[in-house]
């Protein structure tokens, strides 16, 4: 699995792990039944405390993206178990447009980056 986690990132080291692990399934690099790396075999692999890891499974699987079988491991769960309302999911879009805005950034500069990381995530889900 493909994931870096660097220290410059003012997000934490589990929000890094699972924002990763969003970003493998949103491009399709990880597909429905996937089977994700042991939590010690990950946090090995990154560099990382295994509960950081843990942590960052958790996460996915509140948010239903991951299924955590005790003792068999943790496979992608369905994307359609993991709906949300669209309020919930433009929230976080909400508050990254927002930035955009105080930071000075005119309209359509903004439109061509959403659109532009829109292609980036998307990759593989056309």
């Amino acid at each position: 699995m493909l994931l870096t986690i660097t220290t410059e990132d003012p997000r934490p080291i589990y929000q890094q792990v699972a924002d990763g692990i969003k970003e493998l399934i949103a491009g399709g690099k990880l597909a429905e039944g996937a089977a994700l790396p042991p939590v010690r075999q990950l946090a090995a692999d990154l560099g990382v405390n295994l509960n950081t890891v843990a942590t960052a499974y958790r996460e996915l699987q509140k948010e239903g993206l991951i299924r955590v079988k005790h003792g068999s491991g943790s496979v992608v769960a369905s994307l359609r178990s993991a709906e949300r309302s669209q309020e919930e999911l433009l929230r976080p879009l909400r508050t990254a447009l927002t930035q955009m805005v105080l930071a000075g950034l005119p309209e359509s500069k903004i439109l061509t980056l959403v659109i532009s990381e829109l292609h980036l995530v998307g990759k593989g889900n056309k």
